[in-house]
C-alpha cells in the first residue's frame, strides 16, 4: 500500500498526514472516488475523475485538481506489482472550524493505492430496514458521509450477506451501499433509475451500454420487493463487477443463473478491450 497526501508521498501510509482540524475528519465534508487496478492499469480513470469533479463541485467544494491527482495516482501505483488492486481518492474541503461552516484553507487531496483480493464471483445481500432520501442534499453524490453505509453494511454481515440493498421513501428499490443493482424479470435485465436516488455508478453505466447489445436492459423503478420475484439478482461496481447473487435475505437463487453468466461473459470481454472506456 502507498499514499499520498497533497502532492506528498508518504513514507508510510500510517504517517500522521492530515490536520485534525481537516472538515472531511471533522464533519465528513468531501468526496470520493474507487477506481479497480487491473494487471497493473487503473480502469476507467477518466470516468472516475470526471465523477470525482462532478460531485465535488454538487458538493459545493470547488473543483478538485484533477492532473496533480493524476501524478498521485501514478506515484502510489509506482513500484507496486498490482494484479488485481484499488485506487481510492479523496477530496476534502480542507481545514475548518469545529463544525460544520467551512473554512478557507483550500482542498486536501488524497490517493491510496493497495492491492486487494477479488471479490468472490457469487455474494448474498441482505435488504435493510432504512431508506435511502432520493431528495436529500447528497443524492447523486459520492461523499465521504459514509457513516449511514457503514451501519448498513455491518447490519447485512450480522445476517452472513456481504452488501446491504435499501429502498428509497418511496419504497421502491434503490441501491447497495457500495454497489448498483440488477435484476432479471421475465427475461429481461432492470435496473433503478437515477431518480430513485441511486448513484449514478462507473459500473452501472458501462453495463447498461455493453450489455445493451445482446441483452434486454431497461432502467425501471419498482418496489423492493421486486428482488422477490426475480428470477436472477446481480450486484455491479468498480471491484465486484457483476456479481451473482445466490441469496436475497432468506431467499435463495440460481446464481449465476445464464442471463447473469452471459452478462458476465460480456463485461469480460468488453473490459478487455480498454482499460479507459
Amino acid at each position: 500500500m502507498k499514499a499520498w497526501v497533497n502532492g506528498q508521498l508518504l513514507e508510510s501510509p500510517h504517517d500522521r498526514a492530515l490536520s485534525v482540524l481537516d472538515h472531511g475528519l471533522v464533519v465528513g465534508d468531501g468526496v470520493f472516488e474507487t477506481a479497480a487496478v487491473i494487471d497493473g492499469e487503473p480502469f476507467a480513470m477518466t470516468r472516475h475523475l470526471d465523477r470525482l469533479a462532478t460531485s465535488a463541485e454538487g458538493l459545493g467544494i470547488g473543483r478538485p485538481d484533477i492532473e496533480t491527482l493524476r501524478e498521485g495516482i501514478a506515484a502510489t501505483m509506482a513500484g507496486q506489482d498490482l494484479a488485481f488492486g484499488r485506487i481510492r481518492i479523496t477530496v476534502t474541503s480542507g481545514e475548518g472550524p469545529l463544525g460544520s461552516p467551512r473554512g478557507s484553507a483550500g482542498l486536501t487531496h488524497v490517493v491510496v493505492t493497495e492491492p486487494a483480493d477479488r471479490p468472490p464471483a457469487v455474494s448474498a445481500i441482505a435488504t435493510v430496514p432504512w431508506t435511502r432520501n432520493e431528495r436529500g442534499a447528497l443524492v447523486g453524490l459520492k461523499t465521504t458521509s459514509y457513516a449511514e453505509n457503514a451501519k448498513m453494511v455491518e447490519y447485512a454481515r450480522a445476517r452472513g450477506a456481504s452488501e446491504a440493498v435499501m429502498a428509497n421513501t418511496r419504497g421502491d428499490l434503490c441501491e447497495g451501499t457500495g454497489s448498483n443493482i440488477m435484476y432479471v424479470l421475465d427475461g429481461q435485465i432492470v435496473t433503478p433509475t437515477l431518480e430513485s436516488g441511486c448513484l449514478a455508478g462507473i459500473t452501472r453505466a458501462l453495463a447498461i451500454e455493453w450489455l445493451a447489445g445482446e441483452l434486454d436492459v431497461v432502467e425501471r423503478d419498482a418496489p423492493l420487493e421486486v428482488l422477490f420475484e426475480a428470477d436472477e439478482v446481480m450486484l455491479v461496481g468498480t471491484t465486484r463487477t457483476i456479481q451473482a447473487i445466490s441469496r436475497v435475505d432468506d431467499r435463495e437463487l440460481p446464481a449465476p443463473g445464464p442471463i447473469t453468466q452471459r452478462a458476465q461473459e460480456i463485461w469480460r470481454a468488453r473490459e478487455a478491450e480498454s482499460t479507459d472506456p
